[in-house]
């Protein structure tokens, strides 16, 4: 089903987010027939340039992110048809009439999407206001994270809020996105097999990856400033944790979904960082090697300083205080520098009470559920079959049963997850964003744990780059007997 017409307006429109990201989504939107043939776009920045050379940059642009299979010509001509730009300073007010006026005599349906720093979010509302450009059918998305904390992020939504109703506003996390993410609702809601199993009866422990290979990329200033747990643990590895242990919503619709994941949030216990029953790790990656080509650690990048705490890796045992999830620990992951680009969920189900197996085999005689989002979208699940062996008299060998989404559903190519999230916007369908209450109860919990890491001057664990992480990392699950799954491999 297509999108109704709108005009979607891009700030910062020549960075990098919209020119690798948000562009070729559009793109591919309206190559699919996705994208309404009336819908405008309109390219927003202070870069003194004009729509024909706007439009040649993200055409070479596009050639660079978009598969050359997929660049047709008569695609990227209809594409550029859509194109415009306005030249404004994000912070001039009266340069805002250039835009309004470009609007005027379009769609009364508008997207604003804020690929700026989040610090301009509220200014860059107020001056749309102000020039008449926003209606009620107007949507802005605002990209997470949003502050560096509960109370900045607060000062953010509140001035938002001044513009724009709580309907209005997408707050996008773009692993809500991926097709792997979204399916974790039809997994498990909609198979009885996973469903009734779903609980503190049948799991052990569940484990959240989120792994990358590459270092900080030049983003020195920010990243020094923000660490692991503000860049990926408070948005990404939370929302996974939310879809994951929240409980049957009432229907599908947005506010139904958020409501239970809004309850895990609620539901967590704070962490505790010092001592004997510590229940966190944090690391920064050392000079290593990735791919056999040696990498600097995260204190000799460009630009470094020398005097930094930042953590670049960060291990958590989470636990969720309800009936459903009582005693079930969730391990959180995130790291870079590590030894593979990874972003999975592991489900650990319980072995069966009485073993009437080779008892040599107990340890490891336990199903698995391994849900990947990259680099391959799949699900496969571990069961035990008895071994063919003629010299094994009742041992068992574990296979897997595997989902491949790109091969098995007969698609070659899987939408990337800005496809997705755009066209549920223009389609004004909140499902795949998240809620001002739920960035509120996720920044209080992140935190209570730094608030506890502030006090501390030690300096996280070092680990090489190229590996799984710091040995604290192994330590924290080895303490209740359990351990991480490629360590089972």
């Amino acid at each position: 089903m297509s999108s109704q017409a709108c005009d979607i307006v891009i700030f910062g429109a020549l960075g990098d987010l919209a020119q690798r990201k948000l562009l070729p989504a559009l793109y591919q939107l309206g190559r699919a027939g996705l994208l309404d043939a009336n819908s405008r776009v309109f390219g927003v920045a202070r870069d003194d340039t004009d729509t024909q050379g706007f439009t040649e940059t993200s055409l070479n642009n596009l050639k660079r992110f978009v598969p050359a299979n997929e660049c047709q010509e008569s695609d990227m001509a209809a594409f550029a048809e859509r194109l415009q730009y306005v030249k404004v300073d994000f912070k001039q007010a009266e340069q805002y009439q250039a835009l309004a006026s470009a609007l005027q005599d379009g769609h009364k349906e508008r997207v604003f999407y804020y690929a700026t720093a989040a610090s301009l979010f509220g200014p860059m509302s107020e001056n749309l206001h102000n020039a008449g450009c926003l209606n009620d059918s107007s949507r802005v998305v605002l990209e997470k994270p949003l502050g560096h904390d509960h109370e900045s992020s607060n000062e953010i939504n509140e001035y938002v809020a001044r513009f724009f109703e709580e309907r209005q506003i997408y707050r996008i996390d773009h692993y809500l996105g991926k097709e792997t993410v979204q399916n974790l609702i039809a997994l498990r809601f909609a198979n009885p097999l996973f469903g009734n199993q779903w609980s503190c009866k049948n799991i052990s422990h569940i484990e959240i990856t989120v792994a990358e290979k590459v270092g900080i990329e030049g983003r020195w200033g920010y990243f020094d400033d923000a660490g692991q747990m503000r860049d990926m643990v408070q948005n990404h590895l939370l929302q996974l944790l939310c879809l994951t242990a929240m409980d049957p919503p009432l229907d599908l619709s947005a506010n139904a979904i958020r409501n239970e994941k809004v309850k895990v949030l609620q539901a967590l216990s704070p962490v505790v960082a010092f001592g004997p029953e510590r229940e966190v790790v944090r690391g920064r990656y050392v000079d290593g090697m990735i791919d056999g080509k040696a990498v600097p650690g995260y204190l000799n990048e460009d630009g470094a300083n020398p005097h930094s705490n930042t953590e670049t890796f960060v291990a958590i045992k989470a636990k969720i205080n309800n009936w459903r999830w009582a005693g079930v620990p969730f391990y959180l992951r995130t790291g870079k520098r590590m030894k593979q680009k990874l972003t999975e969920i592991t489900v650990h189900f319980k072995p069966h009470q009485h073993f009437i197996f080779d008892e040599r085999q107990r340890s490891t005689a336990h199903n698995r559920l391994t849900i990947r989002l990259q680099p391959e979208e799949g699900i496969s699940l571990q069961i035990l079959n008895k071994d063919q062996d003629l010299g094994r008299d009742n041992g068992l060998r574990a296979g897997s049963l595997r989902l491949d989404f790109a091969n098995d559903f007969g698609r070659g190519r899987i939408p990337d997850a800005y496809e997705r999230l755009l066209l549920e916007v223009c389609r004004d369908n909140q499902n795949l964003f998240v809620r001002r209450d739920e960035i509120e109860y996720a920044w209080k919990w992140v935190d209570q744990l730094q608030d506890q890491w502030a006090q501390d001057p030690t300096p996280p664990q070092p680990y090489p780059a190229g590996s799984w992480g710091p040995k604290g990392a192994d330590l924290l699950t080895l303490k209740e007997g359990h351990c991480w799954h490629e360590d089972l491999l």
